[in-house]
């Protein structure tokens, strides 16, 4: 027997009556939480418990704080806190609570379901249902379960991988694996390994839960992203905030929050989210594989046949449409569109000439021949294709540019970087490194580490003629800072770093003497000429026509030791090679009637780097390991510089330096490390400009869509006739899915040709820029291979995903509805 329908009904009074109860215990309530000055502990429960598994969750909390009230009680009063007396709270919390359940209880009554007055019974009361309507469920639990648990171990899989690979710093990861340090795999690495394995995963997920029902299911898809993939980044978001988690899970996961802040300073939150944004891309995907798979019930993977009418109908690789995109790629648009029109007007009139002449003779056959001239033109969906295909390309284009340019610009600037700095540095706490060399004996043994020299680095200020600057002034090994640095390569005609070690071979660069050459090659050792048991100083005329500074007498003097320092730094000073400088630390001075004294120095000028970066040549001048030494009153030096096979393990390695070490008084630092803000922000901006570039992507993706609506829209006929022949719903959506694809394919590979021909005309024939203001000649492209493979594979997958709506679409088309107007 048939069941009645039922209906909802409504008792208006019980309804508002309950209402009413509801605002006034809630409002009570309100004001037992602002006696007990509670509001700051309750705002985020209660903004927890709109979701649905935050009220079992509150309730186990409450349950908890229950069972140690006592305790925290105590807690409190030890503490000092002021509590308010709970007989005055409870006089609120009480009847507000009765109240709110009166409320709840009350709408539940006003709320009824009762049975309809059905309509007679049709005539076709026993038929059989429509197949679509007969075998359809509104929901699949193992769905859910597929979708859910897909989403969340692959996030898991994620950060346990990457751990296990990576290992922890000084520490066994013993909670996370059997207590076996981790593999040490570059992060970066390992990073990408567990981002496979959780993609597959969440593919996995995907493909299974649409095989069980069958269809896309977007409610089991979007309940299971809302309770099963948010919380993971929703924890490690908090994780900073809440002193909790940061306790409980920080130091577990403090390799994934290094690799996440890589992309921006102090917001390892995007990294989180981007990796989440990846694994839901993947799920669908995994959903969509697994619908059309499947959606004929049984799995059904082959797709020759969908292929092939998809090839032919939409007609995407045909040469003349390849050529005319990849020429507006390439020159614009406005020239190959005037060619195009040129050509196409040409033939347009000898075709019309040859039609004219056929039907002079036979005007039959001039019919004929002017109707398939008419069926040749094409068509607005052929031309909504070619938009397409270029939209597509000019984003795939744009996009590889781009990043080609920015990585350029990284590159460089991290070239210029490390052959300045160290790829790592070794300290010490508190104090100078006396033993230096006795440390520098122990990382010798360190696999990875190719280079090392000890070094000591203050502040001072430098002093010329007149001038004076700011500087961070180093003492280097000249014997051992070409093996860590470029600084030799760096240095200028004229100057090397051998005067910082043999001062007499530096040879000044100043204007000769009338009648000489124009310029002095003479050493700074032959400035004073002194004649044995001399007491004063018979200088040249061409040393007084020079202007030396005068020695005082009273003896030989030995030569100034030499100082290095950048252009920038010595055009601010106006010095060359040979002049004099004055060096002053407010360290290491005598003590005076008011404190300590600065210590003052002179210096030679020994020679001039330019490395191309503004602020070191700006800032930095170099000095002898020994004279830095005696300047500063230190014993041993500062720290040790390191140089490693591999930058992108550096990291690693200078665990492993810190490890051989055995760990306190050292500590190590790696070159990403000391300039992460900067390179952070190279790659936040990056990413930025990537999402940016990546709506060009989106608008010919909506351009997609309207190309295979039309399509859809046009072949309605041609689609009826393949389901009454028996091609079931996966089988059409394979058709218009392939045809989005073969888009998307078209225009990412044209935007790879277009995109890798402009950048190397960018990096053979260039495109210059002013060296003073940008510090390079040219603009700097560097083409990654993995970058410029992805800007491709996520064009395709748009434009893959843009198909699945109006292939859904073709596929609910019923043979009926296409062939009714035959």
């Amino acid at each position: 027997m048939q069941r009645p329908e039922r209906h909802t009904s409504y008792r208006w009074e019980w309804v508002w009556g309950g209402a009413f109860l509801l605002v006034v215990g809630a409002a009570l309530l309100a004001l037992a939480l602002s006696r007990a000055d509670a509001w700051a502990l309750v705002v985020g429960d209660l903004l927890l418990g709109t979701f649905g598994w935050g009220a079992p969750l509150e309730a186990l909390v409450a349950a908890g704080y229950l069972a140690f009230f006592e305790e925290i009680a105590e807690a409190a009063r030890v503490a000092g806190a002021t509590a308010k007396p709970a007989v005055q709270i409870w006089l609120y919390a009480g009847p507000g609570l009765a109240l709110w359940v009166a409320g709840w209880a009350a709408l539940a009554f006003g709320i009824r379901r009762s049975d309809s007055e059905s309509e007679p019974p049709s005539e076709a009361v026993g038929s059989k249902l429509y197949p679509r309507l007969q075998g359809y469920r509104d929901f699949y639990w193992s769905t859910l379960a597929a979708y859910g648990g897909g989403i969340l171990l692959a996030e898991l899989a994620v950060i346990f991988l990457h751990t296990l690979l990576v290992g922890a710093d000084n520490e066994p990861v013993g909670n996370l694996v059997s207590g076996e340090r981790g593999l040490g795999v570059p992060p970066l690495v390992a990073f990408s390994f567990a981002l496979a394995v959780g993609s597959a995963i969440a593919f996995a997920g995907g493909f299974i839960g649409a095989t069980r029902a069958r269809r896309l299911s977007a409610p089991e898809s979007t309940i299971a992203l809302i309770y099963f993939g948010l919380p993971v980044p929703i924890i490690l978001s908090l994780m900073r905030q809440v002193p909790q988690l940061m306790v409980s899970l920080g130091y577990r996961l403090r390799e994934v929050t290094y690799l996440a802040g890589l992309l921006g300073q102090d917001r390892p939150e995007l990294g989180y989210w981007l990796v989440l944004a990846g694994l839901v891309l993947m799920l669908y995907l995994g959903v969509t594989t697994g619908f059309v798979a499947t959606s004929s019930g049984r799995l059904d993977i082959a797709a020759g046949f969908e292929l092939f009418v998809a090839r032919r109908h939409v007609s995407v690789f045909r040469p003349g449409l390849l050529l005319g995109a990849f020429a507006v790629l390439i020159f614009g648009i406005i020239p190959p569109l005037v060619v195009w029109a040129v050509l196409h007007a040409a033939a347009a009139a000898v075709e019309r000439t040859r039609i004219r002449a056929l039907g002079k003779a036979d005007p039959l056959q001039g019919a004929k021949a002017l109707h398939q001239l008419k069926l040749k033109a094409q068509s607005p969906t052929a031309m909504m294709t070619a938009l397409s295909v270029g939209g597509v390309g000019v984003g795939v284009m744009a996009l590889i540019i781009v990043l080609s340019v920015m990585s350029g610009f990284e590159i460089d600037l991290q070239q210029k970087i490390l052959g300045t700095n160290a790829h790592a540095v070794v300290l010490k706490y508190g104090e100078s490194m006396g033993e230096y060399e006795q440390v520098m004996e122990k990382i010798k043994g360190v696999k990875g580490v190719v280079g090392q020299t000890p070094f000591i680095l203050n502040e001072v200020m430098i002093s010329s003629e007149g001038n004076i600057s700011g500087a961070l002034i180093k003492g280097i090994d000249p014997e051992t800072v070409g093996d860590v640095t470029d600084l030799p390569k760096y240095m200028l005609p004229g100057g090397s770093l051998e005067g910082l070690v043999d001062p007499e071979k530096i040879i000044p660069k100043r204007i000769a003497p009338k009648g000489g050459a124009a310029i002095d090659d003479r050493p700074a050792a032959a400035e004073l000429a002194r004649p044995a048991g001399s007491q004063g100083i018979i200088r040249t005329p061409e040393a007084e026509e020079d202007d030396f500074i005068i020695a005082p007498e009273g003896g030989s003097e030995a030569p100034l030791p030499g100082i290095v320092l950048g252009r920038e730094l010595a055009a601010q000073l106006k010095v060359v090679v040979g002049d004099r400088l004055n060096v002053v630390s407010p360290l290491g001075g005598e003590l005076g009637p008011q404190g300590p004294m600065p210590k003052s120095r002179p210096f030679r000028v020994a020679g001039i780097f330019y490395s191309g970066m503004f602020e070191y040549d700006s800032k930095f001048v170099y000095i002898a390991l020994t004279e830095a030494q005696r300047f500063f009153g230190v014993k041993g030096a500062t720290g040790i510089e390191l140089k490693v096979a591999d930058i992108d393990d550096a990291r690693r390695i200078t665990r492993a330096v810190y490890d051989r070490l055995e760990g306190y008084p050292y500590r190590t630092k790696d070159w990403g490390e000391m300039n992460r803000n900067l390179f952070s922000a190279l790659r936040l901006e990056k990413l930025v400009m990537a999402i940016i570039l990546s709506i060009i992507v989106i608008v010919a993706a909506g351009l997609i869509v309207a190309t295979v609506i039309m399509l859809v829209l046009e072949k309605r006929k041609e689609i009826s006739v393949l389901k009454a022949l028996g091609v079931p719903d996966g089988g059409i959506v394979k058709i218009f899915l392939a045809e989005g694809l073969q888009i998307g394919v078209a225009g990412g590979v044209l935007g790879l040709a277009a995109g890798l021909a402009w950048c190397l005309f960018i990096e053979k024939v260039g495109i210059k820029l002013d060296p003073e203001v940008y510090y390079i000649p040219a603009l700097p492209v560097r083409i990654e291979p993995l970058q410029t493979a992805l800007s491709v594979v996520i064009a395709v997958l748009v434009t893959f995903l843009a198909s699945i709506y109006p292939a859904l679409k073709a596929s609910q088309v019923e043979p009926v509805e296409g062939l009714k107007a035959e």
